[in-house]
């Protein structure tokens, strides 16, 4: 899902596992900074399961997508504030301390919402967590990347990538361990606060980034350092390459102070470069990614499944997914391009969201009817007030939790029959539960239940690979030198406030438009972004950058290849 990825193919990690067995320093300085990452995935990903808790607890909470919406996007909210302070604290403190000071908001953030005792609380240790969050997203792959071998850089940071999707992964089985603990939620939410100590503890035995303190002048420390991590015969090329490096980046900083937006936007190669580098950021949110990895029990709610550790058990696959196509990408992106990538990627996207859109509205127009037997059964007081001052008219469980805090009861003898609409609240969900009956509140019983889940399987299985790493890879290539890192930090930001809108309006959408609709617009958003990788993403593969900012100069769409050299 967010991050820079760097990529490495398979030679680089055979290498990698050669140098870091001879010299476990490395090993040791990469898995400390990574866990970072661990918590980035984490912190993002148990929310999903947590809010299932959250909502069974705190009545205002169920009864108000927007108050869920909220809960979910302030870590985002926060991740974008926390991102921006990251980029000064690195330059002004270094890369340790920034890494620290993210481990102490997580630890924060856990303990506020572990011992919550409203939303409201709930959504301030949220915030605590995505600043710490919009941190380590780009200080711990930092550190990695400076504290690393050359030969060897692009494995080392790979592994931070390994470890956000590894992180969420944890999260869903954390989030499954706790599902009969008391506390539940609290519990989830709290255990990051255990990684977070540890990272503390690691890093504080650790040294800062030898490229930090070479740009603070403290060669004496960063020569030190580099002694520990290179072999005697490579270390003064290491040395003379870093101090080379480090003047060249501050030239090209003093340029970049003095070029603003509007300046950059009128250059064409940057702005042809922006173009592609922040609309992949932007479709790659606006396809719906987070809400699958954000809202995936809801989802899986959505088509039929009742109970919350079943939801979250089916939404291991995801998470698991995921965590798989972010390695199978490095296998191909060097193998077959970018654009190719990018290409079939979304268009696997749209076929699986079109699937989704078919199943939910299945689901939808075919859920049982509401019984008046049924619901007279359990009295009065306990029936839907809509459905009682509807008359009883003919309702079906769809138009039952549609209604204003109302919940269906299923049927005893099968699901699929008709069942009761009765006032949603815990002890009338006991009641329904007490006589052997099935409470939804999210979808209905459904036979189509199990098309979702191959459609959220084959969603992941066509984004991960490609939506999931290549814009990223992308915008790490095709920016002129000078303007690299201001131009990388603006498609971030893009990504960021994208992924921002998308969580923060999918409950309101499926609330107001249905499921079947709000995944028909995420496929209209991925076929619109079909459209724009086959005219403006150039492809990279192999090129150097003076080559991408050759090319970038001579063409302004790239649906047509570049004839040989020497050809018009």
């Amino acid at each position: 899902m967010e991050g820079e990825i760097h990529v490495a193919d398979s030679t680089s990690f055979k290498e990698c596992f050669s140098v870091v067995n001879k010299n476990p320093y490395i090993l040791r300085l990469a898995f400390s900074a990574g866990i970072g990452g661990l918590l980035f995935g984490y912190d993002t990903g148990v929310i999903s399961g947590a809010l299932l808790y959250i909502r069974d607890d705190f009545p205002s909470v169920d009864r108000k997508t927007v108050l869920q919406e909220t809960i979910v996007s302030m870590a985002v909210a926060g991740a974008i504030i926390g991102a921006a302070f990251g980029g000064w604290a690195n330059d002004k403190f270094g890369r340790k301390k920034t890494i620290i000071v993210a481990d102490v908001l997580f630890l924060i953030g856990a303990i506020i919402m572990a011992a919550a005792l409203n939303p409201g609380v709930i959504i301030l240790g949220r915030i605590f967590v995505g600043l710490g969050v919009g941190m380590a997203s780009m200080t711990s792959p930092l550190y990695i990347s400076e504290a690393s071998p050359a030969k060897i850089r692009g494995a080392l940071v790979s592994t931070n990538g390994f470890l956000i999707t590894g992180g969420q992964f944890l999260s869903y089985l954390i989030n499954l361990a706790f599902t009969k603990a008391p506390g539940t939620w609290r519990w989830m939410l709290g255990v990051a606060g255990i990684p977070a100590i540890l990272q503390i503890i690691l890093m504080m035995r650790l040294p800062e980034s030898p490229r930090w303190l070479f740009r603070m002048k403290r060669e004496q420390e960063a020569i030190a350092i580099l002694e520990k991590i290179y072999p005697p015969n490579e270390l003064e090329q290491e040395i003379d390459a870093l101090r080379t490096s480090v003047e060249e980046e501050k030239q090209l900083q003093e340029v970049a102070k003095h070029t603003g937006f509007l300046a950059l936007w009128k250059n064409k190669v940057t702005r042809r470069g922006l173009t592609a580098g922040i609309g992949l950021q932007v479709i790659q949110q606006f396809v719906g990614i987070n809400t699958v990895m954000y809202y995936s029990p809801t989802i899986v709610q959505f088509a039929g499944v009742a109970s919350n550790q079943t939801a979250l058990l089916l939404s291991l696959i995801t998470s698991g997914l995921n965590a798989i196509g972010s390695i199978v990408s490095m296998y191909f992106v060097d193998r077959n391009g970018r654009r190719k990538l990018l290409l079939s990627s979304l268009f696997g996207i749209v076929a699986s969201l079109v699937v989704l859109m078919v199943v939910f509205n299945q689901t939808a127009s075919h859920s049982p009817p509401v019984s008046g037997i049924e619901t007279s059964h359990f009295g009065g007081n306990l029936t839907c007030p809509l459905y009682k001052s509807s008359g009883r008219a003919a309702w079906s469980c769809t138009t039952c939790l549609k209604a204003p805090d109302c919940g269906f009861c299923s049927s005893k003898i099968n699901k699929l029959q008709p069942g009761a609409c009765l006032l949603n609240n815990k002890a009338v969900k006991s009641t329904c539960n007490g006589e052997h009956r099935i409470w939804y509140t999210q979808g209905c019983p459904t036979s189509f239940g199990w098309l979702a889940l191959v459609g959220l399987a084959l969603y992941i299985i066509c984004y991960s690979p490609g939506m999931g790493t290549v814009p990223w890879i992308v915008n790490s290539e095709i920016y002129p030198l000078h303007v690299r890192g201001f131009c990388g930090g603006i498609a971030a930001t893009s990504n960021w406030i994208s992924n921002l809108i998308v969580s923060q309006t999918f409950l309101t959408l499926t609330e107001s438009l249905g499921p079947s609709w709000t995944f028909l617009l995420f496929g209209g958003f991925a076929f619109i972004g079909l459209i724009f990788v086959f005219f403006f993403v150039p492809e990279t593969k192999g090129m150097q950058f003076e080559e991408v900012e050759r090319m970038l100069e001579e063409k302004s769409s790239f649906w047509r290849k570049s004839p040989p050299s020497g050809k018009p």
